[in-house]
């Protein structure tokens, strides 16, 4: 089953017509498997009241990591996927599990880290090599540790300094970006986190964004629909809708609209 973007506004309109076709009870919700950035910025808060208001559809959030929505996705258990690996992205669908990606939009990652910077990170040429400082000098590191995009990221950083971190300096929490972000700020350790969960983090302590801005750091969503020739239960009609609500012009300004203390935490990539 194929579908094509309808990102103009005349594609909208189709979407809204197709969902008044629809039956009340498949109307009423669906199921959106995202990731933990997603739900701790509160952009969902943000923008999920404008879709529902202009289509009738309810957005039901599974915070998870983006492997673990992934998977979700892959046992049917959600009808739309909205997560940040592109590579495991692309392999969902390469493997049959959704139909189509679509860009949504970026932030970046960061480097956090106690104010004193123990591992002189500020100020490193690249992240491989701020990175590769903080395991150096066995400075307190805490990861996700859950097989989320943003624990992907890490991974590959790690990769690309050449290090694989083990040790007491390093704490796996196995949860999410807030709940991790909390576990730095109570060890007064580094971190990696997303712009747009920073933004919106208020227990900081001592933390303060230590490197920034190097291109390997640039952290893309995209969205899928979950295919329904695997899991044909897939509300796939309203699916779609969010689909094309969420890269529309209305959609894409509803996040490029989403600010925190004057900083906009997401920016939209939908062509």
């Amino acid at each position: 089953m194929s579908h094509t973007r309808r990102n103009t506004s005349l594609g909208f309109v189709s979407g809204l017509a197709m969902l008044a076709a629809l039956p009340a009870a498949a109307q009423d919700f669906i199921t959106v498997a995202s990731t933990t950035s997603t739900e701790n910025s509160g952009l969902f808060e943000h923008i999920l009241p404008m879709f529902q208001d202009e289509t009738g559809i309810e957005v039901r959030v599974v915070a998870q990591g983006t492997g673990q929505a992934l998977e979700t996705g892959r046992r049917g258990d959600a009808d739309v996927v909205f997560v940040h690996a592109r590579e495991l992205e692309q392999a969902f669908v390469a493997d049959g599990y959704g139909v189509q990606r679509f860009d949504v939009m970026y932030n970046d990652f960061v480097l956090v880290g106690p104010g004193d910077d123990p591992a002189g990170i500020a100020g490193a040429p690249s992240a491989a090599e701020a990175i590769g400082a903080i395991a150096g000098a066995e400075a307190p590191f805490a990861s996700r540790g859950d097989d989320s995009g943003t624990h992907v990221a890490e991974q590959n950083l790690w990769a690309t300094a050449w290090v694989e971190p083990s040790g007491g300096w390093y704490r796996e929490t196995g949860s999410g970006m807030g709940p991790t972000l909390n576990t730095a700020s109570q060890m007064n350790a580094y971190a990696l986190t997303d712009r747009g969960t920073w933004l919106s983090f208020q227990n900081r302590g001592e933390l303060k964004i230590l490197f920034e801005g190097d291109e390997v750091l640039f952290n893309p969503y995209g969205v899928i629909l979950v295919n329904p020739e695997r899991h044909p239960h897939v509300t796939a009609e309203a699916g779609q809708i969010f689909i094309d609500w969420i890269t529309s012009a209305t959609g894409q300004d509803a996040i490029a609209s989403y600010t925190l203390g004057g900083e906009q935490l997401f920016f939209p990539s939908a062509n």
